[in-house]
């Protein structure tokens, strides 16, 4: 990471960036290049290790991918606030965002209805009753994150 007082070190604060998302884009290894796809997602993390589950229909480009190369990368971004400093000429982003790295597999219709309650949870704060007759017709897969960093671009605020 170029640069370094930007890096997010603490995996609890790379969590609770991920957990503040709403998008996950994930990156497949396309036919010559990279395959980009944003989705709703809902994360699990079990003695250090992140989960990261999607959903979507039965069948697509994505799938076709994962089934030749399960090796995906992944990015997540929030906190998004423009900062102008008017006086000076100048402005700033300021962001959270978090990269990684890790395989897709794809679940059995018997892990599903627990990755889906994950990926409710992301989203609502109670438990949220989804109708179990989709399940049929969606399929569940995972990202089992092997490798993840954290950015943050805060701007110092100054008294006055």
């Amino acid at each position: 990471m170029r640069r370094s007082d930007r890096e997010i070190k603490e995996f609890e604060e790379i969590v609770a960036v991920m957990e503040k998302c709403d998008v996950c884009r994930i990156a497949l290894n396309g036919d010559g290049y990279p395959y980009i796809v944003p989705l709703n997602f809902g994360m699990c993390v079990k003695d250090g290790q992140i989960e990261l589950y999607f959903h979507g229909a039965q069948e697509g480009t994505k799938y076709d991918l994962i089934e030749k190369d399960p090796r995906a990368s992944f990015e997540m971004d929030c906190g998004h606030r423009l900062v102008t400093e008017a006086d000076r000429g100048n402005c700033t982003m300021e962001y959270q965002s978090v990269i990684g790295q890790g395989h897709m597999e794809v679940l059995s219709d018997e892990e599903k209805y627990d990755a889906l309650c994950i990926l409710m949870k992301h989203y609502h704060q109670e438990d949220f009753a989804f109708n179990k007759a989709v399940m049929p017709h969606t399929k569940v897969f995972k990202l089992v994150v092997e490798k993840v960093t954290g950015k943050a671009r805060r701007k110092r605020r100054t008294n006055g």
